[in-house]
């Protein structure tokens, strides 16, 4: 299984290091780096039977994760494309459009993957947000529209770009940080960079029955 690993920067591609039979692209922050990179890699460096998005995130309120613990998504969810109105935000398929062959703000993942890493990691659905949640009425919200388990900035952008080139893809993200109140929220950075890095090396091994 040959794979592209995507991680948002130098620091998470670093923990995670080398990996045979696969390439670590640094994409930079936020979903328009992720989505042309990850167009830009597959073109370049294809073929590729697996994207995989990689990196650090920060858990939500009532995400029952722990900081250094890691979680693959069951779906990534775009937070904001939709529309606000009077009566609450409405998601992309409300306002009458799509943004893929996917129904809503919720991008699939690699079932396969999904089924083959099995209860190795938890897993949740994971939130893809533009702006980071900081304060607790931020971080209750992205909960309350998502369902996420975790929030990061890239891991829609990167499955999606991967699903319109036909390559599968999953996101797997170790939490680095709790969300909420910008001066109360737990950062355990390098913690999270070093269980990362076990972290994908784990998952490469078991989708190749290592």
């Amino acid at each position: 299984m040959r794979m592209l690993i995507v991680t948002s920067v130098q620091a998470e591609a670093e923990a995670i290091g080398l990996i045979d039979d696969a390439v670590i692209a640094v994409s930079g922050i936020g979903r328009t780096n992720a989505a042309a990179a990850t167009t830009e890699a597959i073109i370049r460096d294809g073929p590729f039977d697996l994207v995989v998005c990689a990196g650090v995130a920060g858990v939500l309120p009532g995400g029952g994760l722990s900081i250094a613990e890691t979680v693959v998504a069951t779906s990534c969810v775009y937070y904001e494309e939709g529309v606000m109105t009077p009566g609450g935000f409405e998601d992309i398929t409300a306002m009458g459009f799509a943004l893929g062959d996917f129904g809503g703000n919720v991008v699939p993942v690699d079932t396969d993957a999904l089924s083959r890493l099995g209860d190795h990691f938890p897993r949740g659905p994971i939130a893809t947000v533009a702006t980071c949640s900081g304060s607790d009425e931020a971080a209750r919200e992205v909960v309350q529209r998502t369902g996420a388990v975790a929030e990061a900035m890239e891991g829609a952008a990167v499955v999606h770009a991967a699903h319109r080139l036909g390559v599968g893809a999953i996101e797997l993200r170790t939490i680095s940080n709790t969300t909420g109140d910008r001066q109360q929220q737990v950062w355990r950075l390098d913690d999270a960079l070093a269980a990362l890095g076990s972290a994908v090396r784990e998952m490469a091994g078991i989708l190749r029955g290592n």
